[in-house]
């Protein structure tokens, strides 16, 4: 079983296929098993590697308490273990902002960062306005609504149950995750990191608006924009499909010599 010393915390990865890599970082809700859809799909052409935050899936979950600054920390140890460069880190509505600071913890090992369904806790004024307005309106829908279609769960009752049933094997919650966003990199920190970064973002996700992301891209010079057609916030399981084509022209496309610094 595949493990990473995190500080002293254990921390569980899998590693699958082989070639350029590729590193996911779940959301509040997820695990290393949620990317069952990317895995097998991705494999045949890319190193995929999935990985468990602390208080989540397999990983160390005794601890009395978490704090979501060390979850940057777990992704570099799983880096660090495999001994990856220009890997790709994808990162799953709040998993970005562990991905983002890990890429910029560790900018030797990390040539790009996909941002998905997020802002990745960027600090700058204007974007924190936009964020706190789409969750204003997102908090007004039941949980579930937020993050997959009425469609997708009328017609597929049983992954809308599995998709559920995916986060009771988590110790840690979303509350835990939420400090993450303290103290974020400005945009100059990520430019001068020489890390690309790529927004990911679905058409219809009900919790960051597609207004608020291509803004994102706007104010970061160099940044890409993937915007999914009648994608949900879940893009990454109720369209996989979608989902695995986009991450897959990004790690193919975003290959080149980062600048120097």
């Amino acid at each position: 079983m595949p493990i990473a010393d995190s500080d002293g915390t254990s921390i569980y990865y899998e590693r699958h296929g082989s070639g350029p890599a590729i590193l996911f970082v779940h959301g509040s809700g997820g695990h290393h098993a949620a990317w069952w859809q990317q895995v097998a799909a991705l494999r045949q052409e890319f190193t995929v590697v999935t990985v468990d935050l602390r208080g989540f899936g397999k990983s160390d979950s005794s601890m009395p308490e978490f704090d979501g600054q060390d979850f940057p920390g777990d992704v570099v140890a799983v880096l660090d273990q495999e001994d990856l460069t220009d890997a790709m880190l994808v990162g799953q509505s709040i998993g970005s902002v562990a991905a983002l600071r890990a890429g910029l913890l560790r900018p030797e090992r990390v040539g790009s960062v996909v941002l998905g369904h997020s802002l990745g806790g960027i600090s700058h004024p204007e974007l924190k306005e936009l964020a706190a307005a789409d969750r204003a309106e997102a908090v007004k829908l039941p949980v579930i609504d937020r993050l997959l279609t009425k469609r997708f769960q009328q017609e597929r009752a049983d992954l809308t149950f599995l998709f559920q049933q995916m986060g009771t094997f988590n110790v840690a919650k979303m509350q835990d995750l939420r400090n993450l966003d303290t103290d974020g990199p400005s945009l100059d920190d990520i430019r001068d990191s020489g890390v690309k970064v790529a927004f990911l973002a679905g058409e219809k996700d009900a919790v960051l608006s597609v207004k608020t992301v291509t803004r994102a891209h706007e104010l970061l010079p160099g940044s890409h924009l993937e915007i999914v057609p009648d994608a949900p916030h879940s893009m990454y399981w109720e369209t996989p499909a979608k989902y695995n084509a986009a991450v897959a022209h990004l790690r193919r496309t975003l290959t080149a010599p980062k600048e120097a610094a």
